[in-house]
């Protein structure tokens, strides 16, 4: 999917969720007769629908970000034994925000792509003690230390 980064980018508005949210028919052909891009018409649903569910989200919470990390109060969680090299693919807590994502109605967010977002945007550090990117980390913002819990490998 990285590899199609671009042509989700020209595809869905350079990800513009209110844009995407009112995505038709008319766009999903557009979508799905556009070369390189999916070819899932599924997939493509989903993501008009996530679009939709993100502006709800937003609503509730102020903003996608605020509902991501209110699961951490705020703060970088750092979990016992991933900054010595023990990375799972989803925890507990990827497997939490997935199901209450799905019940609101998203589709295509499982604990493990969940797990990745979380590790992308900051709210789990899984770098390397050795890593320049811990250290800026965990100097620069507040961070949290967790026990391990529910991880999948």
């Amino acid at each position: 999917m990285l590899k199609k980064r671009d042509i989700f980018r020209q595809c869905f508005e350079n990800f513009d969720y209110d844009k995407v949210a009112k995505y038709g028919d008319e766009d999903v052909r557009r979508i799905l007769e556009t070369e390189g891009m999916i070819r899932a018409e599924k997939k493509v649903r989903a993501i008009i629908g996530n679009a939709a569910g993100v502006r709800a989200i937003r609503a509730e919470f102020g903003s996608f970000a605020d509902y991501i990390w209110s699961y951490s109060g705020g703060k970088t969680i750092l979990y016992d034994g991933h900054a010595d090299g023990d990375v799972p693919v989803s925890n507990a807590l990827s497997e939490e925000i997935s199901k209450d994502l799905k019940k609101r109605g998203f589709k295509y967010v499982g604990a493990i792509t969940i797990y990745s977002h979380l590790q992308a945007c900051g709210v789990i550090n899984d770098h390397d003690i050795n890593c320049p990117c811990y250290k800026k980390i965990t100097s620069a913002w507040p961070c949290v230390r967790m026990e391990r819990s529910g991880e999948k490998f």
